[in-house]
């Protein structure tokens, strides 16, 4: 009298259905932060190595620390910027950042 029935839930097919719906989200979520911040990152990556490897002597440049100059040696890590006449300084590959076009620097 004082106690009501219990009655068990029912799992059936629409259990195992509920819980992979309730994954999709999560799913499009990933899918979403892949081509939004991942995807473009990989490119701006790719493009920059690319503009590492093809560095040239003769080449003006801008570093990451905002200094302007012509490329006058190249190692293989290392490169030889010359920021003035007679002053050259060396810097990393990877630290240049920006290739800018012939004539725009002036020593």
């Amino acid at each position: 009298m004082f106690i009501s029935n219990a009655f068990a839930q029912t799992a059936g097919a629409a259990g195992g259905e509920s819980s992979l719906l309730s994954l999709a989200p999560l799913v499009l979520m990933f899918v979403v932060l892949y081509f939004i911040m991942i995807r473009p990152q990989m490119k701006k990556q790719k493009e920059h190595r690319a503009l590492i490897e093809a560095l040239a002597k003769g080449d003006e440049v801008i570093v990451a620390g905002g200094l302007l100059g012509r490329v006058s040696k190249l190692g293989e890590t290392f490169v030889s910027i010359e920021v003035a006449n007679g002053v050259e300084l060396q810097v990393q590959r990877s630290s240049v950042v920006q290739v800018l076009p012939k004539g725009s620097f002036k020593p």
